[in-house]
């Protein structure tokens, strides 16, 4: 277990693998994002995509699951976040696309009203197969100090 006291600033991780699927696409589309470039090869055809394409929404969840899988590898006194900064969609995400994190911690905190817990900066960057970087973000987390005793 990685306690706040465990972690470096400038420390970087790399991690995860997600093969992006046309279904996955097209039926997060459906539920959660339906504009017509994320469901019809013929209207993505004529737009700056080109072809269909993942949600940037979608790019995000597809990420928080290779986080949550790297968490349980790897576990840490997370305490859940307090939200992201400086989230950008970089490049368009197609089925058939691999994708992977890295992550950078920029800087850590104590807690002056909550002792028992602390806060984390990180650059999170996803890339796809080709290593060019989709998305990034800088998380903010919230993680336990090292008990006493």
């Amino acid at each position: 277990m990685r306690y706040f006291e465990d972690l470096i600033v400038g420390e970087k991780a790399s991690f995860g693998r997600y093969e992006v699927t046309r279904e996955e696409v097209m039926d997060f589309a459906r539920k959660y994002d339906p504009q017509p470039f994320h469901l019809s090869d013929e209207a993505a055809a004529k737009t700056h995509f080109g072809r269909l394409s993942a949600s940037g929404w979608h790019t995000s969840a597809m990420t928080m699951s290779m986080l949550v899988e790297q968490f349980q590898a790897n576990p840490q006194a997370g305490l859940g976040a307090a939200g992201i900064d400086e989230l950008r969609w970089l490049k368009p995400v197609y089925p058939g696309d691999t994708l992977r994190c890295e992550t950078e911690l920029l800087e850590k905190r104590e807690s002056r009203s909550r002792p028992e817990m602390a806060s984390t900066k990180s650059r999170m960057t996803v890339f796809n197969q080709d290593d060019v970087p989709v998305m990034t973000f800088v998380a903010n987390g919230l993680i336990g100090r090292r008990p006493q005793g």
